[in-house]
């Protein structure tokens, strides 16, 4: 609790005294940190600093969620209306268990892509995943652009719209996948809808699991 309540400068003077007394790391930290709380004691010192560390990082996830929703404005200003519509959802029975996933993309001439089969195991953000990735991949076998994609999986939009800087560890492999998909069908939406509004690929992809 001493390293993460002092200030780097704190830390600094501690490794220095800890090597000219002869003392260790933490009693030296502990000396320097009740040199600086002063009158107050250790004790109030530690528990500002706590309050100080929690108000940043609630400053640091509202930028977070703030650049997020910045972002979705923005792509979903660029074009209000796609020619090509697409849904996805993936299921993991257990979680981790068998996949089934299942994808519904529809083009502007009447162009129907049912998608609807087994992926082996994982657990559910790995379906949904290789749901959107099926998705994509008959986008771009049909010569599919200006798409609009739906999921219901919060995980995987917020994943793929963040990007790599933010984005969920262990998943990297897929969302490199599906960006690469991505750039080959010019401008594409990814937007999150909830489950009821995404019965379609929902059926799909419990199908494939009950086949």
């Amino acid at each position: 609790m001493l390293v993460t309540a002092a200030f780097k400068g704190e830390r600094v003077a501690a490794r220095r005294l800890a090597a000219r007394m002869q003392l260790s790391e933490a009693q030296a930290l502990s000396q320097v940190l009740t040199l600086a709380a002063g009158a107050a004691g250790l004790a109030q010192l530690l528990a500002d600093r706590e309050q100080l560390r929690l108000r940043d990082e609630e400053r640091r996830l509202a930028r977070q969620a703030h650049a997020a929703h910045k972002l979705a404005a923005r792509k979903a200003s660029l074009q209000t209306s796609a020619a090509w519509r697409g849904w996805f959802d993936g299921s993991a029975h257990p979680n981790p268990g068998q996949i089934g996933i299942g994808a519904l993309l529809c083009g502007p001439d009447g162009q129907r892509v049912e998608i609807s089969r087994r992926e082996g195991h994982g657990n559910s953000s790995e379906a949904e995943y290789l749901a959107l990735t099926a998705l994509l991949e008959a986008a771009v076998e049909m010569g599919a652009s200006g798409l609009a994609v739906c999921g219901d999986s919060q995980v995987v939009v917020n994943d793929v719209n963040l990007g790599a800087v933010r984005g969920a560890k262990g998943l990297e492999e897929h969302r490199a996948r599906v960006v690469a998909l991505m750039s080959q069908l010019g401008e594409v939406q990814l937007r999150w809808v909830p489950r009821h509004r995404n019965g379609d690929a929902d059926r799909l992809s419990q199908q494939a699991v009950a086949g």
